[in-house]
């Protein structure tokens, strides 16, 4: 477990420890995180003295959804976003928790996020210097990385729409269905993390300047955007399956109307061969040097007349 505490305010932000932050009282504000998920640490930290039961339950609960709600002068915000690189998760996301008051932020995350590098490096370089400019941080980080992941989706759909003629409609299948999977479960915390910054840019704190608020809903637009392209992979993959889907039962059909008409030639001749082929006395010219070439020859003519009979038919073309 990862538990930090950072003091920013008239320059770049520094680190400090656990009991300056809890006692710092001077200008600027105090940011207290803890990721990587050690239910003690974060049990600590909801102890705390300034901090509600709700907002205490938000930050030690093992499951959350992106939403953001209004305790008094401080804000309880949940936002979701990409996990570091190569970090296990059953989400495709991962949620960091914030609860938000004048001077003082406290946020956990259970599983690293990949924002908080980004936003731990700008606060180093002293761009972040109150709490409204942290949280619309880490609102534009995850947006931003978010989105090219995304539009990746429609790339790759887009791709197997192009393929749709050439590669094998099983493994072109599987890949459809995957990325089906993929923009579902995005759309699940992409269309709640605009709805909680959209209400955190309304609820007008005096914490969040107006600067803050366009970047908040600057990425609220950005979630926007990403949902709907979600939603339009979704019904696109879901179109792409049906189409593979009328495609294979095409294949079928043509594949059995190819056995039908193969059964249908060979049906007389088995009949014709299966005769002459008894052992009994009284088979017409069953002494003759030409019966079988005989033989041969009638069973190809009545083999041509039926597939002619098939091709005026244009059961061949079907």
């Amino acid at each position: 477990m990862r538990c930090v505490a950072f003091l920013a305010g008239d320059g770049p932000a520094r680190r400090i420890g656990r009991e300056e932050a809890a006692a710092y009282r001077g200008p600027g504000f105090v940011w207290l995180h803890a990721e990587n998920g050690v239910d003690e640490e974060v049990q600590l930290l909801a102890g705390e003295e300034d901090m509600p039961d709700v907002a205490a339950s938000a930050l030690v609960a093992t499951e959350t959804r992106p939403r953001c709600d209004r305790i008094s002068d401080g804000a309880l915000v949940n936002l979701r976003g990409l996990a570091e690189a190569g970090v296990e998760s059953t989400d495709r996301l991962v949620s960091i928790r914030f609860w938000v008051r004048h001077g003082k932020i406290t946020s956990v995350c259970r599983r690293p996020m990949a924002a908080t590098a980004t936003v731990v490096k700008e606060m180093e370089a002293g761009s972040i210097l109150d709490p409204g400019d942290l949280v619309a941080a880490f609102a534009r980080t995850i947006s931003r990385e978010l989105d090219p992941q995304v539009a990746d989706l429609g790339d790759q759909l887009d791709d197997c729409e192009t393929e749709l003629e050439t590669r094998s409609i099983y493994r072109l299948r599987a890949r459809i269905a995957g990325i089906r999977v993929e923009a579902i479960a995005y759309r699940r915390f992409v269309a709640p993390d605009r709805d909680a910054l959209v209400s955190l840019a309304a609820m007008g704190f005096d914490w969040l300047a107006e600067e803050d608020q366009l970047h908040i809903r600057d990425a609220a637009d950005r979630f926007a955007r990403m949902a709907e392209e979600l939603e339009a992979v979704r019904e696109r993959a879901a179109l792409l399956h049906e189409q593979l889907t009328d495609l294979r039962a095409e294949q079928l059909d043509t594949r059995s109307l190819i056995i039908a008409i193969v059964a249908l030639i060979f049906l007389p001749l088995t009949f014709v061969t299966g005769l002459l082929g008894m052992n009994v006395r009284g088979i017409p010219y069953a002494q003759e040097p030409w019966a079988f070439w005989g033989v041969v020859a009638f069973c190809t003519a009545i083999g041509l007349v039926i597939a002619a009979y098939f091709a005026r038919l244009h059961w061949f073309r079907r």
